[in-house]
């Protein structure tokens, strides 16, 4: 039984078989057919190979298998991987305070608003907040989280306020003169589209003050993408 078997293996190997065969090589001659008997045609003569024509052909059957399943795993590997790297490409995050000084240096007042620019920076993930003017700009629509926090010297009142595309979303009042430094803080969820800008203004007649504990701070990340 061992010999058959190893026979059956190596004749395809040897040529002595087409590499497919249709269903009519499956049938047998009515007796007394002395036809020349081709060699490439050996299960249709001799009823013992017919096993090993059988096994060949489930044997294509289930390579074609194999084959159309490994394709559909590339296909699939190929898309998690589009989606793993438009996840990491989306991903934004940024956290900046003012510049650290050993002592307390004051920002304003001004005579008309103007955009406070927090340079220096713990965190600046995605690139999309600029220390140079002070602007976010969302890098895709979704929703996001944003905190600012404000403080000023005992002389004047912390005042702030958030803006989406110039437009006020968010106001920070202090009361001057209620203790040494006046601080507040705000923290916020906005939907935004692709290219909003995000940023902080100084309202004009306040000030803020930095210094080494980073008491002014602008912070905000992507919550989820909603495209």
């Amino acid at each position: 039984m061992r010999a058959f078997v190893l026979l059956c293996l190596l004749l395809p190997a040897m040529g002595q078989y087409e590499e497919m065969w249709d269903d009519k090589d499956y049938l047998w001659d009515p007796p007394g057919f002395t036809t020349t008997k081709p060699k490439h045609k050996a299960c249709l003569y001799e009823k013992e190979s017919c096993g090993c024509c059988l096994m060949k052909k489930q044997i294509y059957r289930m390579e074609a298998f194999f084959n159309l399943t490994q394709r559909e795993l590339k296909k699939d590997l190929m898309l998690t991987k589009l989606y793993i790297e438009d996840m990491r490409a989306s991903r934004s995050a940024f956290s900046f305070a003012l510049d650290k000084n050993a002592s307390t240096e004051c920002l304003g007042p001004f005579r008309e608003d103007t955009g406070i620019v927090f340079k220096h920076e713990f965190l600046n993930l995605g690139n999309n907040y600029d220390p140079m003017t002070g602007i976010f700009i969302a890098p895709r629509a979704g929703v996001y989280s944003f905190s600012y926090t404000i403080s000023s010297d005992m002389t004047r009142s912390a005042c702030a306020h958030l803006e989406v595309n110039g437009q006020i979303v968010s106001e920070i009042h202090g009361q001057d003169g209620q203790d040494s430094v006046d601080s507040d803080s705000v923290v916020m969820a906005i939907k935004l589209k692709a290219g909003d800008r995000v940023d902080v203004i100084l309202p004009r007649g306040c000030n803020i003050c930095s210094e080494k504990k980073h008491s002014n701070t602008f912070t905000g990340f992507l919550l989820y993408a909603t495209e």
